[in-house]
């Protein structure tokens, strides 16, 4: 069997079976047990599969992500307690980066009606949040409505963020994996995220526990561009303490 003919088959093994071991893997392709180690290095590597202590799990995809619309109802306590702690990490007189989706949108819910903020947004359901406190300077950003999203995203997006400097960035993600970074399914949106994500010094990730150990199509960045990633207590303790060991600061609530 060739290399490549065989890569196929532990990948459509391991696909079916979600979890396998190097033994069962060699015992099926009829080779030695460090072949199958080299293979499962290879696609590891190439992202098709996960290693595990003495074999290797699937990696699982994130879902093609719904409306915003249809979003915000889901896991909405987890998404309240996210929004409420996430509100606390922001100080009077700051400058701060919203960005898109139901989870960011509860951080804007949360702000304490008295702060004095620049919030810099590229999300229309937090500008209508924002609109009306008084004490916030709102900054929108422009370019192509992303409709399901009710953001703005595209390259005139992203030139118009790379003009900004914010203390602070607050982001939902599609995809939290600690070997496969954030990930998004939309790439328009992905490119402006990237751009958002080099205008603070400090990147706080909102994410209920559905987004973990998920992987996307599109890479944002590593895993390590989030100084902190705030979740709720329903989350997979072993990716956790992955991300714990890694140096990511991780509040659950």
């Amino acid at each position: 069997m060739l290399k490549v003919e065989r890569h196929n088959r532990i990948r459509k093994i391991v696909d079916q079976s979600g979890r396998v071991t190097t033994v069962e893997l060699s015992d099926q392709l009829e080779v030695s047990e460090a072949t199958i180690r080299r293979d499962l290095e290879e696609l590891d590597v190439l992202g098709w599969i996960q290693r595990a202590h003495g074999g290797a799990i699937r990696i699982e995809r994130a879902s093609k992500e719904p409306p915003i619309l249809q979003r915000l109802e889901e896991l909405r306590a987890e998404k309240i307690r996210i929004g409420a702690a996430a509100a606390e990490l922001v100080k009077n007189g700051e400058t701060i980066f919203l960005g898109s989706g139901s989870t960011v949108l509860e951080v804007a819910r949360h702000l304490p009606s008295e702060i004095h903020l620049t919030v810099i947004t590229n999300s229309l359901p937090v500008v209508n949040e924002l609109v009306k406190c008084p004490h916030i300077d709102l900054l929108v950003i422009g370019g192509m409505l992303r409709q399901t999203e009710l953001s703005m995203v595209g390259h005139i997006a992203e030139q118009a963020v790379r003009e900004f400097r914010a203390d602070k960035v607050f982001m939902g993600m599609r995809g939290i994996d600690a070997r496969h970074g954030f990930t998004n399914d939309y790439l328009p949106e992905t490119m402006t995220d990237r751009a958002i994500l080099s205008i603070a010094p400090k990147i706080i990730v909102v994410a209920d526990h559905s987004k973990f150990g998920k992987v996307s199509t599109v890479l944002v960045g590593h895993i390590t561009i989030a100084n902190v990633i705030i979740t709720d207590d329903y989350g997979p303790f072993e990716d956790l303490n992955e991300l714990i060991e890694i140096g990511i600061e991780i509040i659950r609530v």
